[in-house]
């Protein structure tokens, strides 16, 4: 159980795209070429090191990892530099510049990436090669190669826009919610037993985590289009993504309420209340609908093919049940709520 807990501890379920590895493949290589060209005579491993970080799955992240990348390694090499000036060069000036390099982090509130840059930077300097004014300056400079040639790369190299984890999970949330919506409805048609009724509530409840699910997704979408040159094509995409989030981000509250105040008020009575049997229909007819507009909201199905949708008149109440109706009155405030996200508010209002 150890050795496996082990193996867990260093292998993902996910690797990093493919596409990833080949652009940092190339940024290193090209990095280290660069670097060497224009500052001959030592190895360019800070430039390579610095390109190998900087390469991330989105452009915006590539020019956080360089600015704190670089921002570390000054930091790193001007201890490293002040630490040899003032305690010469035996081998044990390598611990002090360390546990300088750290706590100056400590002081300037660096973030942990920059952090740990300052003190790898600064060892490197005083293993690799004399602390020196000079040599701190040329692999200051040579850092900052690696690093733009990392973020040119990231950027110009099919730049990625993370659309596909958001709209998957897009369309799964709505079909779950249509789903739903049908349930209730064959719940309102038939007796149905108490365990159904907390059934119900579970699957009702289970909707929370798969919408905090695609708003994660939909933040790591925006996110990958800052700096991007592709947000003028996809840009459109991710925004009507967000919109049709919304929607669902919505009905996810109103379904929880909804199946809520069945499972809490249900009686067997009232499957024999006609109100409650066109609320049924009303409730399986939202879930056919909203299929409809997460198709057209995702562009898999265009406005104009899509079937009119099949909520389009109020229902009528001739007289309030005596034993059920605040249970059929907010059915019916939640249908009406329920009917505006999918519909539209504004067509909605005009009906």
């Amino acid at each position: 159980m150890r050795r496996l807990s082990v193996v867990r501890s260093v292998r993902t379920a996910r690797r990093i795209p493919f596409l990833q590895a080949v652009k940092t493949s190339i940024a290193t290589v090209l990095a280290w070429i660069i670097a060497g060209v224009a500052l001959p005579g030592e190895l360019p491993v800070f430039a390579a090191v610095a390109a190998l970080i900087v390469v991330q799955p989105s452009v915006n992240q590539s020019f956080v990892k360089a600015v704190e990348r670089s921002v570390g390694v000054i930091a790193g090499v001007t201890v490293a530099t002040g630490v040899s000036l003032v305690l010469g060069s035996a081998g044990w000036i390598v611990i002090v510049a360390i546990i300088v390099a750290i706590f100056t982090a400590w002081v300037l509130r660096l973030t942990p990436t920059s952090a740990n840059q300052v003190a790898i930077s600064a060892m490197l300097v005083l293993a690799l090669g004399a602390a020196t004014p000079e040599y701190a300056g040329l692999r200051i400079v040579e850092t900052l190669i690696g690093a733009a040639t990392a973020l040119v790369v990231n950027a110009l190299v099919v730049p990625p826009v993370a659309i596909g984890p958001v709209r998957s999970s897009a369309e799964l949330l709505g079909n779950a919610i249509a789903d739903h919506l049908e349930a209730l409805g064959t719940a309102l048609r038939q007796p149905i037993e108490r365990t159904e009724l907390e059934s119900l509530m579970i699957r009702a409840r289970l909707l929370r985590p798969m919408r905090e699910k695609a708003i994660v997704a939909l933040a790591e979408a925006e996110e990958s289009l800052a700096l991007n040159r592709r947000r003028a094509r996809v840009g459109p995409v991710v925004t009507e993504t967000a919109e049709l989030l919304a929607r669902l981000s919505a009905l996810v509250h109103r379904i929880v309420g909804m199946t809520r105040n069945i499972r809490d008020e249900y009686e067997p009575s009232l499957i024999d209340d006609p109100v409650v049997a066109e609320i049924a229909s009303q409730l399986e007819r939202a879930g056919h609908d909203l299929r409809g507009v997460v198709s057209s909201g995702l562009g898999t199905v265009p406005e104009e093919q899509m079937e009119p949708p099949l909520l389009t008149a109020p229902v009528v109440v001739p007289s309030a049940n005596p034993d059920q109706w605040i249970l059929i009155g907010s059915l019916l405030v939640d249908l009406r709520r329920v009917r505006e996200e999918i519909v539209g508010r504004s067509e909605a209002d005009m009906r």
